[in-house]
């Protein structure tokens, strides 16, 4: 399985190979994750053109007999289903293990995950709340035992052709002053011409519906990342686009140009929200397991939802529900 680049755009699970390592080329580590460009790039003769990024969220990978806090099937027929469309790059917005201090939890991961090597898939995670179960010290070691490219870095970059994808760790600051947020403005600046589309990739929400649990709703320090983005946006020229998790379900939001998507259905225990007028998303079920797919044919991005129509069933059959453009401002 090819995950986020390393010296070749590959992720290494406890030194197992994920991908070839002429696949990408990384940037040095820098003290303090400082580096004005790329972490990571994917040469251009890699990248077909017309490619297709698939990102989704909230799997919880654990043991197969917990059926309280994931759905073991629904999880692995989202792998395969991943895995059969083959995309260019794999965007998981975090809560990828149930708990991080768990080592069996990555274990579990890697075995259900084989799919995706066979297919040879760059995958690219980023930090969830249930990474740093157990504490920090212990949750940063599980994960960067799993993606030793990620070694020191909570957050990253990756050049993918005319697309930049941006992982952040919502477990720390995103405000104002603080390194991450002035690592993404350093990002921004350092952005080539030639990029049309950035995607952001996190685990809590910017944008959101109103959930009943106080702690699933947006927070400060959130929002004042979609302050700072709001405000720089219209500087960039370029389509950003912000897949979250967090929340167990689909949401679909348009604000100050930019679009923000809750991408939480893989396979952990649904929630039920309750949709504001500004959610794109109409849909009335309460249980949405799915995975989103962006695919560039060359002039626009076409984005689809697709939903798991029946997740009780060994033969899994999946619905479009949503479907929007990702049009490009120059």
């Amino acid at each position: 399985m090819r995950i986020l680049p390393l010296l070749a755009l590959a992720i290494i699970s406890l030194a197992t190979p994920l991908l070839h390592a002429q696949d990408a080329v990384a940037t040095p580590t820098v003290p303090g994750l400082s580096e004005a460009g790329p972490t990571f790039t994917i040469p251009a003769s890699q990248i077909p053109k017309h490619w297709t990024i698939i990102g989704y969220g909230d799997t919880r990978f654990t043991d197969p007999a917990d059926t309280k806090n994931t759905n073991p099937s629904v999880r692995r027929a989202l792998v395969n289903q991943i895995a059969s469309e083959r995309p260019d790059a794999l965007l998981i917005s975090g809560d990828l293990p149930l708990n991080g201090n768990v080592e069996n939890d990555y274990t579990v991961y890697r075995t259900e995950t084989q799919p995706w090597r066979d297919a040879h898939l760059r995958v690219y995670p980023a930090l969830g709340n249930h990474e740093m179960h157990g504490g920090e010290a212990v949750g940063l070691k599980n994960w960067w035992a799993t993606f030793p490219e990620l070694n020191n870095r909570r957050w990253y970059s990756v050049s993918f052709g005319n697309a930049w994808i941006l992982s952040l760790d919502s477990n720390a600051p995103l405000t104002a002053g603080s390194p991450q947020q002035s690592w993404i403005a350093a990002q921004f600046a350092a952005l080539p011409k030639t990029v049309q589309f950035v995607f952001i990739v996190m685990h809590h929400p910017i944008v959101g519906d109103d959930f009943p649990l106080s702690t699933h709703n947006v927070r400060s320090n959130e929002a004042a990342l979609g302050q700072f983005l709001a405000a720089t946006a219209p500087t960039l020229k370029v389509r950003i686009t912000v897949l979250c998790g967090h929340v167990h379900n689909y949401e679909h939001f348009l604000k100050d140009g930019i679009t923000y998507l809750v991408a939480g259905g893989g396979a952990a225990k649904p929630y039920k929200v309750e949709r504001n007028p500004q959610d794109l998303y109409k849909g009335t079920d309460d249980i949405n397991y799915h995975y989103l797919t962006f695919r560039f044919d060359g002039k626009v991005v076409h984005a689809e939802m697709h939903r798991l129509a029946n997740p009780d069933s060994p033969n899994p059959t999946w619905d479009t529900r949503d479907t929007f453009d990702l049009t490009p401002l120059r």
